[in-house]
């Protein structure tokens, strides 16, 4: 089992900044994908960024300009930083990890982000 704990969500002004962390923890040696998803109010779940233990990287198209997803130095912690925050981008911010990329078997409870205009 892996545990997933996000932090770092909160209320900022368009064109802020915020850094979402998500802490790992369990079984985490064979974990091969790790990544950040978004959930907006009437929307479906949707991929923000996410990178492989290949180091591979995918970004929402959208996005991709402006967040940066990266892993710590212990491997156990994964990040998003996102500039140039949007109204669009208010949702509830996930963490997903795997041993069986691109199929998700764990996430964490959630970062609520606000981006007010």
């Amino acid at each position: 089992q892996v545990q997933l704990v996000e932090s770092g969500g909160g209320l900022v002004q368009a064109g802020g900044s915020l850094r979402l962390s998500c802490v790992a923890s369990g079984t985490i040696f064979n974990i091969n994908g790790m990544g950040w998803y978004r959930q907006a109010p009437g929307k479906q779940r949707e991929l923000v960024a996410a990178l492989t233990s290949s180091g591979r990287t995918m970004y929402k198209d959208s996005v991709k300009d402006r967040v940066t997803i990266s892993r710590g130095d212990a491997k156990n912690t994964l990040y998003l930083q996102m500039n140039s925050l949007k109204p669009e981008d208010t949702a509830v911010y996930y963490c997903a990890a795997t041993p069986r990329w691109p199929n998700l078997d764990y996430w964490g409870q959630g970062t609520q982000v606000t981006v007010s205009s």
